[in-house]
């Protein structure tokens, strides 16, 4: 079982479905397997396993794996084995973090592993920070910040910005050793913590973001987006002030064990970590200063799946790199998608509220989501805008996808989940992407020859087509309907000059 192919051997794309990359994580909490499919930029999760063996929850004690966890782990280990051979994926890369490296075992395991056909990397804790913090830069292109990566036996804090990282440290916060810090008073714990951070901690600039990676991070954000009735489900890029923040851990404390594990979609396991994990929380609040919290759902694996593509696939923006596998899949390749969004662009261009990445990211969701049943079609597309995990979008980014895919189908009538969202300014022009990929869709049936012999443009109080003579007739009454909808929606009146000759659209004002 190889365990990677040199940087630079692929372009990073996949098809969606062909499972060929795959990452075990050996955490103190966890042992993990993830297979990836789709194009590693953004890359589609086919199977994500995992093994609760707790490896490090003796660490503190004995300074060894536990037997018994050792065994699970095993166990679970030995199926990955069985799964990656009858998948015939060969490109496997296999890493091991807190417990494993500081355990006095730990090489004991590490030889297993390799007994089992892996060939196993135990990460020191600074590899293990920079991996997590190249997991936020690949969510987030530009990132600033600290990223803060909260596993079962370590906190990870690495400063991040201009596309590097510096800085990184590894320190004994994890949370399964977070109870050594328990005083009398969660005032007592919290000072603790504090002078923990301030020891090991480095000084970072005040004000800048802070990026939380891990999975207690994300129970606590879904418990946050529960509490306030957010629209969205995905904790991925959720974000909060300090306030909010101060606000959300104060609600952590009032809650029991018994109540959060009767949360949905909040684990027994992480409802355990979450008070200890809120009092880590507020000590780092207090020593990074930062103007916002954002939750990451990409951390270490993604950053090894990022670290190890070429220049030009990290450089590619990852919503447009996601969406366009996904819109392939479902009969609307990029192509097809940027023809359509060319051609819409002289009477809904991105304005004031969205961005052109945005409109074609629209546009090729919108035309993917022809391909649904009608009678199903509307929310299953609005599920993929709002609640898939796409990278690089925000909230009001998502509502407006909804919004144009809506127009699409015909839909005015947006959810108040999607008007939650986002201005009514802004997903008015979303809609209008909407309308105009409708018109340009249902013209000509998507051909490129319905695109090149036409041309929607707004001329002062005027939304006007331009169609040559030979295809005089591809104006029909449905297309006389879309642009009516259209220009009503614009505010505006409408007309079709019908042109002589197709070069004339090239120079046409």
């Amino acid at each position: 079982m190889t365990t990677r192919r040199k940087r630079g051997d692929r372009d990073g794309v996949f098809a969606g479905n062909t499972p060929e990359r795959a990452i075990i994580d050996i955490g103190s909490n966890t042992v993990r397997l993830v297979v990836y499919g789709g194009t590693l930029r953004a890359p589609t999760i086919l199977l994500n396993e995992k093994v609760t063996a707790r490896l490090g929850r003796d660490i503190a004690t004995t300074g060894m794996l536990a037997k018994e966890a050792v065994a699970l782990a095993m166990r679970g280990l030995e199926r990955f084995a069985l799964l990656l051979a009858d998948l015939g994926i060969e490109d496997v890369e296999t890493v091991a973090t807190a417990a494993v490296r500081e355990a006095s075992n730990g090489p004991e395991f590490i030889e297993t592993l390799r007994n089992l056909g892996f060939c196993p990397r135990v990460l020191s804790g600074e590899e293990e920070a920079v991996l997590s913090a190249h997991g936020v830069l690949g969510a987030f292109p530009g990132a600033q910040g600290s990223v803060a990566d909260l596993g079962g036996g370590s906190l990870e804090l690495v400063s991040v910005g201009e596309g590097m990282t510096h800085d990184a440290v590894s320190l004994p916060l994890g949370t399964l050793r977070l109870p050594e810090y328990r005083g009398d008073t969660r005032g007592a714990m919290r000072k603790a913590l504090a002078k923990a951070l301030e020891k090991g901690a480095p000084k970072v600039e005040r004000g800048q973001t802070l990026y939380l990676v891990g999975g207690t991070w994300r129970a606590m954000a879904v418990l946050a987006m529960q509490l306030r009735g957010h629209p969205l489900s995905d904790p991925h890029g959720y974000e909060v002030t300090p306030k909010q923040a101060l606000k959300l851990i104060d609600e952590v404390r009032e809650e029991t064990l018994e109540s959060l594990m009767a949360r949905e979609r909040i684990s027994t396991m992480r409802a355990e970590k979450l008070p200890d994990a809120s009092a880590l929380l507020e000590a780092l609040l207090e020593r990074l200063r930062p103007s916002r919290i954002i939750v990451s759902a990409w951390g270490l694996r993604e950053g090894l799946v990022f670290d190890h593509l070429p220049e030009h696939a990290q450089a590619q923006d990852p919503l447009l790199a996601g969406i366009s596998v996904f819109a392939t899949q479902r009969g609307a390749p990029p192509t097809l998608a940027t023809r359509m969004a060319a051609w819409t662009l002289d009477a809904a261009p991105a304005r004031d509220h969205g961005s052109e990445r945005l409109r074609l990211a629209a546009t090729m969701l919108a035309l993917a989501s022809m391909q649904i049943e009608p009678n199903i079609r509307h929310p299953q597309a609005t599920e993929w805008a709002l609640h898939k995990r796409w990278m690089a979008i925000d909230g009001e980014g998502r509502a407006m996808l909804a919004a144009a895919i809506a127009a699409n189908g015909n839909r005015l009538d947006l959810p108040q989940e999607v008007r939650d969202l986002a201005s009514d300014e802004a997903l008015n022009e979303a809609i209008c992407w909407g309308l105009a990929l409708r018109l340009a869709r249902r013209l000509g049936a998507r051909s490129r020859r319905s695109l090149q012999v036409s041309r929607l443009t707004v001329e002062a109080d005027r939304l006007v087509l331009r169609l040559a003579k030979s295809h005089e007739a591809l104006f029909g009454v449905p297309t006389e309907k879309d642009i009516r909808l259209f220009a009503g929606q614009l505010s505006l009146d409408w007309r079709v000059d019908i042109v002589e000759d197709a070069d004339l659209l090239l120079s046409a004002d």
